[in-house]
């Protein structure tokens, strides 16, 4: 980590992670009311294939106090004959292009080592962004990432809700990812989680 902020306070860059995740209609488990003694028993229609995709970054510049921002974008599979199923490299690049513009500053890229992030064709347009320089993850070492911790939280908030439709948990995990970009103290906390140390080197 220390060559990413030394890289990040050379450029005047931001240090972004990235990850990205995805929320189907089954809801994930967790402890939820209930009669004691009587196991609560969760009925999901539309269960399937439908599923919510996510991407994010938790963005910050190495300083004493980092102003810490999460930016997210969603896309939704329902199942559809010739639908698109998940992000592929153009929309990582749309990610990355909309985050330099709302950070407007270099960015210094951190994400694992899935077979999409390292293909020939991101290689290519990565080398054509010269506000952006790449380093990878451990593949063994997720807990590196505190986009995780995103996942976590955001996650935690559907054991209780009943979707029935994969547009209305959309709504509703698009809605949860708003609310944490207005919580810096909690996106901190996750960046602290990691163990990296937001000061310059």
């Amino acid at each position: 980590m220390a060559e990413h902020k030394s890289t990040a306070v050379a450029l005047g860059a931001y240090i972004c992670f990235e990850d990205e995740a995805g929320q189907g209609l089954k809801p994930p488990r967790g402890r939820t009311w209930g009669r004691r003694g009587v196991t609560p028993v969760v009925k999901v229609s539309n269960a399937g294939t439908k599923r919510v995709n996510l991407a994010a970054l938790i963005a910050f510049r190495p300083a004493a106090r980092p102003h810490v921002r999460l930016i997210h974008r969603s896309l939704v599979y329902h199942g559809w004959k010739n639908e698109k199923k998940g992000f592929d490299e153009h929309d990582f690049i749309r990610l990355l292009d909309g985050a330099h513009q709302q950070l407007r500053a270099p960015i210094v890229l951190v994400w694992d080592n899935l077979n999409r992030h390292k293909s020939a064709t991101i290689r290519a347009l990565i080398s054509t962004r010269a506000w952006l320089t790449v380093f990878y993850l451990p593949t063994t070492a997720p807990e590196l990432n505190p986009v995780e911790g995103v996942w976590a939280v955001m996650k935690s908030g559907l054991v209780n809700l009943i979707k029935r439709e994969i547009d209305q948990l959309h709504q509703i995990v698009k809605q949860r990812l708003r609310r944490m970009q207005y919580r810096p103290g909690l996106l901190a906390g996750l960046l602290a989680k990691t163990g990296l140390d937001p000061l310059p080197p």
